[in-house]
């Protein structure tokens, strides 16, 4: 029970509320408002839920002032250093890192369900072969439930892990099939004798006639971008799997919504502008062209990959992300290709332009994710959907810790009308 109070008055008269204040482990305090309208007869008002506590959670902390992210309490830049994502995985879904036979049975596990159903491969064929790959990610893992309904119950733990194990491990097949669809190119079987990652790119990139061995600098980089990507705290993707969950609606549907949530440029697709922009400025020569107007307040162009609406200081990501993008065009002799020459240039003048620096529009770890990705070859239109591969981890944590909370409840936001005030109807032929 907490002993801290806050004291609710009120200008017209109205009784002063008493509210507890809520204390976590790290982070602001809260103040319950959850008797606020019974107390008082008023509602809070928060569009974008910029300064409201949604939920309980023990997964992700961010302190966007000081560019900290931990999960589970450890922080971003060891575990991208000194794990793989499938012991991150591990970490946000249990709440500690694996042992070494942990990490054994758990990986032998997401082995298991890496193929799906063959049914389900004739899905793709009801799609356009131009299809966004985020478009076939939500009809898709949507349609997961329709296959894998022998353990729908959300009441039980043990149904909840196998679905978890379902999502993680077949959500790179789902991805991988999308962009073969969309090349034309025949699906590729998972090949269980690769690690995550290095059979993701097997899926992308192999083909019948030959086969493909993952470069181990290019399948740790991308592996790095999933660590990166894994969780984020309550960000809107994560809050729509958490409100589409809270109606008690299966865990294929709901990481179904969190893609679609996902798919919008402001959220998820802002590592697919940062090409997009790349492209448009063009050359070198015309940085100085675009960075004007990204100063100027009656132009409504920006900089994609700059700044973030949490870190107030540097991305705790962007950081391992700048690392891995020199690697991967080392890797590569990439440094002097057009685009990432580009890229590294618009880098230099905003890390010391006045302008950016005073406003702390310091590179994101999606200015520098976009270019690793495409340095790897990945298309751009798939970038979102990689994003989702790897959030879903995130996600099925996030619903799977809700489903647990005994404060649940479903969700219900309430709203400050401004419509019209209540009024009668005039028959037809009265009316003006």
């Amino acid at each position: 029970m907490s002993t801290k109070t806050a004291t609710l008055s009120f200008s017209d008269g109205r009784p002063a509320v008493e509210l507890p204040v809520l204390s976590g482990t790290m982070g602001p305090d809260v103040v319950d408002i959850r008797t606020l309208y019974s107390k008082s007869g008023v509602f809070t008002y928060d569009p974008g839920f910029m300064a409201t506590a949604s939920c309980r959670s023990a997964i992700t902390y961010i302190d966007g002032d000081k560019g900290i992210l931990l999960y589970r309490g450890y922080p971003i830049e060891q575990l991208a250093v000194q794990c793989d994502f499938l012991e991150v995985a591990y970490l946000i879904l249990n709440g500690e890192l694996p042992t070494r036979k942990q990490k054994d049975e758990f990986v032998s596990i997401i082995k298991s369900h890496t193929m799906v159903h063959d049914q389900l491969t004739r899905f793709y064929n009801g799609f356009r072969r131009d299809a966004h790959p985020m478009a076939v990610l939500v009809g898709v893992v949507g349609a997961l439930s329709a296959f894998y309904h022998d353990a729908m119950d959300i009441s039980d733990q043990y149904h909840r892990d196998i679905s978890a194990h379902r999502l993680i491990a077949k959500l790179p097949t789902i991805t991988a099939m999308a962009y073969k669809y969309n090349v034309g190119q025949p699906f590729m079987y998972p090949r269980n004798d690769l690690e995550y990652t290095a059979n993701f790119m097997h899926m992308m990139f192999a083909t019948p006639c030959e086969r493909y061995e993952p470069n181990p600098v290019l399948v740790r980089a991308l592996d790095r971008i999933l660590i990166l990507h894994a969780d984020h705290e309550q960000n809107a993707s994560t809050s729509t799997v958490r409100l589409a969950g809270s109606s008690g609606a299966n865990p294929f549907a709901c990481i179904a919504a969190g893609i679609a949530c996902l798919w919008g440029p402001a959220h998820g697709g802002a590592n697919e502008a940062v090409l997009n922009m790349l492209e448009e400025i063009g050359d070198v020569s015309r940085i100085g062209e675009y960075i004007k107007r990204a100063k100027s307040k009656d132009d409504p162009f920006r900089l994609m990959g700059f700044g973030h609406r949490v870190y107030k200081n540097y991305d705790p990501r962007a950081k391992l992300m700048r690392e891995t993008c020199h690697e991967v065009l080392n890797e590569l002799g990439l440094h002097d290709h057009k685009l990432f020459k580009l890229a590294m240039a618009l880098e230099k003048i905003a890390l010391e332009d006045e302008y950016f620096v005073e406003r702390k529009l310091y590179p994101n770890v999606d200015f520098y994710s976009g270019i690793v990705q495409s340095a790897l070859g990945i298309p751009t239109r798939l970038f979102t959907a990689i994003f989702a591969m790897a959030r879903t981890v995130g996600w099925i944590a996030q619903w799977n810790e809700m489903i647990s909370d005994p404060d649940q409840k479903i969700g219900r936001p309430r709203q400050l009308y401004t419509g019209t005030t209540q009024r009668d109807v005039v028959p037809i032929d009265r009316r003006g």
